[in-house]
């Protein structure tokens, strides 16, 4: 690390770099809703499904972000856990007009919740209740209690409604990840200093 760095750093200027996993099922919008957190001049024009994982970068005014963008295929999801224990933080994006598949994202989620890398761990965990569009869709609350999440108690979580093509509902969700990424930030300092 340079001189400037460590200035930087020591100034509060350097942002703090932070691995995030975007996890759901397929078609649920976490492409898109990636695309629109990134600065206009890099947003790619057409969205295709993600094969395997892609990685992607932007960043906020405090923290620079590198989100992984996990496919949701069925034969692709067992690749979620191999990078577990990097993420400091989870997007997990539902399709809410997907009623039929709400089961499946229910146990991709209890798989993800209960495994080893995560289960005793307090990373955020950031829900997006996306295509709030469709006419059909579920609102953010119903699928809140189709998924059970009043029962994730050791660890934060919120659940914002989105339309990932529109934008909508993106800015709430990425403002209480980075509130939750900075008081989990206070507690490590105030353990290290201890």
């Amino acid at each position: 690390m340079g001189l400037f760095d460590k200035l930087a750093g020591w100034l509060g200027l350097k942002k703090k770099e932070v691995n995030v996993l975007c996890l759901g099922l397929d078609n649920s919008g976490k492409t898109t809703i990636i695309n629109q957190l990134k600065p206009s001049n890099s947003q790619a024009q057409d969205i295709v499904p993600t094969i395997g994982f892609s990685i992607e970068k932007f960043k906020t005014s405090s923290l620079s972000f590198t989100v992984f963008d996990m496919s949701g295929q069925g034969r692709y999801r067992n690749l979620w856990e191999h990078y577990y224990k990097d993420g400091q933080a989870i997007i997990f994006v539902i399709d809410s007009g997907d009623k039929l598949r709400m089961v499946v994202a229910k146990e991709e989620l209890d798989t993800l919740l209960n495994h080893p890398d995560i289960k005793h761990r307090r990373i955020p965990i950031l829900f997006f209740a996306n295509k709030m569009d469709l006419r059909d869709a579920l609102s953010a609350v119903k699928v809140s209690q189709l998924l059970f999440l009043d029962n994730i108690k050791e660890k934060p979580w919120h659940i914002c409604a989105s339309d990932a093509v529109k934008g909508e509902g993106l800015q709430e969700g990425v403002d209480w990840l980075q509130e939750q990424i900075a008081l989990s930030n206070q507690s490590d300092e105030n353990v290290k200093s201890q």
